[in-house]
């Protein structure tokens, strides 16, 4: 049976491990509370770029000896940013665990920032950040969130501009490390076929090492900003994202928003897949997903179609949207509350989900929440609260359109042009 333990190293740094006993891995990451949205000036993109350099040598290790040490016992040693967090892990067999903490520990506290390891790896994330800007599918999403959040952090690309890139010296990065990744910020998850004692005993000897420093960073909450905004580009295709603002990660209305995301457009099944796909073969790609934040939300729908359908599948998500706000039935919500549950417990099957759900746990809301306490409060979500939340939610003037292709504003549905165009003062 799995069990969860925490422990508080001299340092100040939490270690939170679930001992999975059945299984044969191991996932043990080091996880900042820190991402894109703590970014100002001129350093949008500096966690992400971070993130890269620790990978690139320390006063022990080369660049090589990292992927060597770690391929050899058929590990996985990777990192991502995202808006709120870095997470730098390590995945191994359970009889290499002390290998991974060793190899954790020396990139996340030894890692040399070399000059010309620096100017190699700004063409890297140079070129994926064009690789990004040549994939419209992918690029919409962050011109979504630039739209909806203009002006605060959110809305900035985790990856940053090539502007700001070129522009960050050794300088920039290494203060930015300094005052960003301290003991205040930071802690370790883990999960797997582990020994909880074992790890924490061999993390005090590295992070365990650490004095205390710095604090979390206060952040600033985002204000939505609803509207349009139209990027003119040939393309085959129009990619398109239409949302509005919802609850944070941390609202008790969360579960709500879960389950009207799983109705309007999470799987074949959903309504917007039904009826824009299936019924009228408008799009290949059509859903919905979430992005919750600390303090902030949005519900998004993401379609690509062509220039020609582009009015009408705009009108269909804009028609669901409203739809929903007339409530669903008894057997929509009972299947849309068992499609969450059960891919909720398929995905926390291996380490590596574990050790996520741990750390996002103690990220959001400070504490482990039982799997048992997210089923109660998914089952406790009634059809009339969920038409509640669906009519404050799904307002006209929430909304923000985004869309990348030959398209312009004498392509938008009337209704909606009138909604989301409105006169310069």
């Amino acid at each position: 049976m799995a069990r969860i333990q925490k422990t508080v190293l001299s340092s100040g740094i939490s270690v939170i491990t679930e001992e999975m006993p059945d299984v044969e891995s191991s996932t043990i990451g080091i996880w900042v509370n820190t991402g894109s949205r703590n970014e100002t000036g001129r350093l949008p993109g500096v966690s992400h770029f971070i993130e890269h350099l620790l990978f690139k040598g320390t006063d022990r290790r080369t660049a090589l000896d990292i992927s060597k040490e770690i391929e050899s016992v058929g590990g996985v040693l990777n990192a991502f940013t995202g808006r709120e967090y870095t997470c730098f892990y390590a995945k191994v067999l359970n009889k290499d665990l002390p290998l991974a903490i060793d190899l954790l520990s020396d990139i996340f506290l030894n890692s040399k920032f070399d000059r010309k390891e620096m100017e190699k790896e700004k063409l890297v994330v140079l070129q994926e950040i064009k690789m990004v800007e040549d994939t419209p599918d992918d690029l919409i999403h962050d011109l979504f969130a630039e739209r909806l959040w203009q002006g605060h952090p959110l809305g900035t690309s985790i990856l940053g501009s090539s502007g700001t890139i070129k522009a960050m010296d050794r300088d920039d990065i290494t203060g930015y490390f300094r005052s960003h990744y301290h003991t205040g910020s930071v802690f370790v998850a883990a999960a797997g076929g582990l020994d909880h004692k074992k790890v924490a005993r061999l993390l005090n000897r590295t992070l365990g090492r650490l004095k205390k420093t710095g604090v979390k960073a206060a952040l600033s909450a985002p204000e939505p900003c609803p509207g349009l905004k139209l990027h003119k580009k040939k393309l085959e295709q129009v990619h398109l994202c239409l949302g509005l603002p919802v609850p944070s990660q941390q609202d008790p209305d969360r579960y709500k928003v879960y389950l009207l995301n799983t109705i309007l457009g999470s799987g074949m099944s959903s309504r917007l897949f039904q009826e824009i796909r299936e019924k009228r073969g408008l799009a290949y790609s059509v859903f919905s997903y979430l992005n919750l934040c600390m303090d902030a939300g949005a519900l998004v729908t993401y379609a690509g179609t062509s220039r020609e359908t582009f009015s009408e599948v705009v009108g269909l998500i804009l028609r669901e949207y409203l739809k929903i706000t007339k409530g669903v039935s008894a057997e929509e919500l009972r299947n849309a509350r068992e499609q969450l549950k059960g891919g909720m417990l398929l995905g926390l099957e291996s380490s590596e989900s574990r050790m996520t759900k741990l750390a996002r746990d103690e990220i959001y809301f400070g504490r482990v929440v039982p799997v048992k306490e997210i089923i109660k409060e998914i089952d406790r979500v009634t059809s009339r609260g969920l038409k509640a939340a669906a009519e404050r939610l799904f307002r006209p003037e929430k909304l923000t359109l985004v869309a990348i292709g030959d398209v312009g504003e004498k392509d938008l549905p009337k209704n909606l042009k009138k909604i989301l165009i409105r006169p310069k003062s």
